[in-house]
């Protein structure tokens, strides 16, 4: 039930009153007003209500996750490629025994059952109903209902509340706390999801068929087949694992959701460019929540996913694809979230389905999809899916937002999980938007940017999390060919030229996290070299002050780059070209899939979180110092020498790349 509904039906009592706090307690929470001025405080709630209260336990060791990390993913380190189990990563964070046992006793020298409290599997919460005035003495504080003017949206909630001084260390927050949010009515977007106003599938019909023999290659301005993608990357056009067995631990992952392939969409691109990949091949699904592939009628076949699987086929075969499909058909395609990818990352690692941090345990019943189905009786029946697959050792990921429109707690709890699966040896390659250095535009939001003035420049999310690798994407000049010296460029297609929508690579600086140690340096070696013209201000706390535009201390966006423009994809038994970096991701998360087959033949271990290595050895990456990523009425950022917010550091020369992990332990 959603804790919205929950509200509704609680009793209301007339007046609030003050609150007398002992000496021996400190205030916990407090709600900053000026972040919630939407919400009007109602009524109070009756004393003899009941709450559901939990209690999210002091995690030991997140401070530590990122040298964690970067002490097995940093090539100089002689920790290098040894991967943590799932185990070892629960044990390292799980909240110490000394904490459990703490806050139980306290909560049964206050007159509650120990009988009446519940410990979660992962150890990270405690949970409890309580009624509000049991609720009240024990955090010295009042509940009223909230409620936001423009939404409409109830809640349960106080000003503040207060813990004893010997308890606040191990405590993390407690619900119903101070947070208070409003859902969003969005869409998680593919970035080139057909149907969708922003990143569309870009069509084109106008041009003939493209040549698929020798001749392809002169013509890969105007048409990226898997040819043109092995010459611009200096991609073997045989795998070197080509006449071995595939092995049976290194499929290819690539998430998708509210968007399914047809098999005859891609054995139509198998017969027109890649005939030693037999027909019928097909991935392996991972159904996550009811999603549903392939679908049976082609005509109904998903352009996001076809693009992905005809990209990613002709680069990794004979190896196999994992498709994690995810939630069902109302959730994925119908209903408002305002989230997303929490029910992916709950199969993954069930206990990230009780994790708790940053106030929120678990899945948001106001963000993710809720399960069972109970909305419409053709949706998934069963419970949610907790940590029912084992991770893909690489997985493509072609979908997001914008870091403004989902909650900054959402966003953090997510990245640690992210981090989680960096120790575990999982590299999560991410699109890194179509939009430029602004969001998607609609009529209520015609600029996509922030501000006062709509002239922030508007990152992407979850991109913004220093522990994804982010690909931008590039184009074939118009008039060059692959044997030329640099013959790509930034993607940047105006309305019309040739698309129905404007399309450009997406990068820039977040507004949330700052610009970690794997990126110092090329940061400051760009702000040095080729300091943008563009106002910027200092830390999110700054934001939008003085004129800045954007946050010069914050993560840089993207990493790497890859062609994301020309594709020619066969998509609901239509044949179309495709652009945006939907494309960019697989093609980057199928040559490191190609890299980790030939470790792992070799004895050695995947490759795992990239960032430091990419970062520590930027030439084995082809510089990309030509175009902009435009948006919020000026010309964004400009590809430049070295890294940039545009193309990060450059598109993947495979042989380099290969040569260059295989002297890695």
């Amino acid at each position: 039930m959603r804790f919205s509904v929950f509200v509704l039906a609680i009793g209301f009592a007339a007046t609030a009153q003050s609150v007398a706090v002992p000496k021996s307690y400190v205030l916990h929470e407090k709600r900053d007003s000026t972040n919630y001025h939407q919400w009007v405080r109602r009524e109070k709630i009756s004393p003899s209500a009941i709450l559901p209260v939990r209690i999210g336990l002091k995690q030991q060791n997140l401070e530590n996750g990122h040298d964690y990390l970067l002490d097995i993913s940093h090539p100089d380190s002689p920790m290098y490629g040894k991967h943590w189990t799932s185990e070892e990563v629960i044990q390292k964070f799980a909240p110490e025994q000394k904490t459990v046992d703490a806050v139980t006793e306290w909560l049964t020298d206050f007159g509650v059952d120990a009988k009446r409290i519940i410990h979660s599997d992962n150890r990270g919460w405690l949970a409890f109903d309580a009624t509000t005035e049991e609720a009240e003495g024990l955090l010295h504080t009042k509940y009223h209902i909230y409620e936001h003017e423009s939404e409409g949206h109830m809640t349960a909630a106080c000003e503040s509340y207060h813990l004893p001084k010997n308890i606040q260390d191990h405590i993390d927050y407690i619900t119903p706390g101070v947070k208070l949010f409003a859902p969003k009515k969005r869409y998680l977007s593919s970035r080139t999801i057909n149907g969708q106003p922003s990143h569309s599938i870009k069509i084109d019909k106008n041009e003939g068929f493209p040549a698929t023999a020798a001749g392809e290659l002169s013509r890969c301005d105007r048409w990226i087949t898997p040819g043109c993608i092995q010459a611009l990357y200096s991609v073997p056009s045989k795998p070197e694992y080509f006449n071995n067995t595939p092995r049976t631990d290194n499929a290819l992952g690539i998430f998708e959701s509210g968007d399914a392939y047809a098999q005859q969409d891609i054995n139509s691109f198998f017969a027109n460019f890649t005939r030693y990949i037999p027909q019928g091949t097909h991935p392996n699904l991972a159904s996550i929540d009811g999603g549903e592939a392939p679908e049976q009628q082609v005509s109904a076949g998903g352009g996001e996913s076809a693009l992905d699987l005809e990209l990613a086929y002709p680069l990794i075969w004979p190896q196999n694809i994992t498709l994690y499909q995810t939630d069902d058909w109302y959730w994925s395609t119908f209903a408002y979230v305002g989230g997303g990818f929490n029910t992916f990352l709950d199969a993954l690692d069930g206990s990230y389905c009780t994790y708790s941090a940053f106030g929120q345990t678990g899945n948001d019943p106001d963000l993710d999809p809720i399960y069972p189905n109970n909305f419409v009786k053709s949706g998934y029946q069963g419970q949610l899916m907790c940590g029912v697959y084992k991770p893909a050792n690489v997985i493509s990921v072609s979908y997001g937002g914008q870091e403004a429109d989902v909650p900054e707690y959402y966003q953090r709890r997510q990245c640690d999980e992210f981090m989680k699966l960096g120790l575990q040896g999982v590299s999560l390659i991410w699109s890194s938007g179509d939009s430029g250095v602004a969001g998607p535009t609609s009529r209520s939001d015609p600029s996509g940017c922030l501000g006062s003035e709509a002239t922030v420049f508007n990152p992407t999310w979850p991109n913004n999390c220093p522990y994804i690798t982010n690909v931008g994407a590039t184009k074939v000049y118009p008039g060059h060919t692959v044997w030329d010296p640099e013959p790509e460029s930034a993607c940047n297609d105006l309305k019309d030229a040739p698309y129905s929508t404007a399309y450009s690579s997406g990068g820039g600086f977040s507004n949330f996290y700052p610009a970690p140690d794997y990126q110092k340096n090329a940061l400051q070696s760009y702000f040095e070299k080729h300091a943008p013209a563009h106002k910027s201000y200092d830390g999110k706390e700054n934001f939008d002050t003085g004129g800045g535009i954007y946050n010069r201390l914050g993560r840089g966006i993207p990493d790497v780059s890859a062609n994301g423009d020309n594709i020619p994809v066969y998509s609901g038994d239509d044949f179309a070209r495709a652009g945006g970096t939907s494309a960019s991701a697989p093609i980057f998360a199928s040559l490191i899939n190609r890299i980790n087959e030939q470790r792992l033949n070799a004895g050695k271990s995947v490759l795992g979180f990239l960032n430091p290595a990419l970062y520590a050895n930027p030439s084995m990456l082809n510089d990309i110092r030509n175009g902009t990523n435009p948006g919020c009425g000026t010309e964004g950022f400009s590809a430049v020498e070295g890294w940039d917010p545009v193309t990060g550091l450059g598109t993947p020369n495979y042989k380099k790349m290969l040569e260059y992990f295989m002297g890695l332990p």
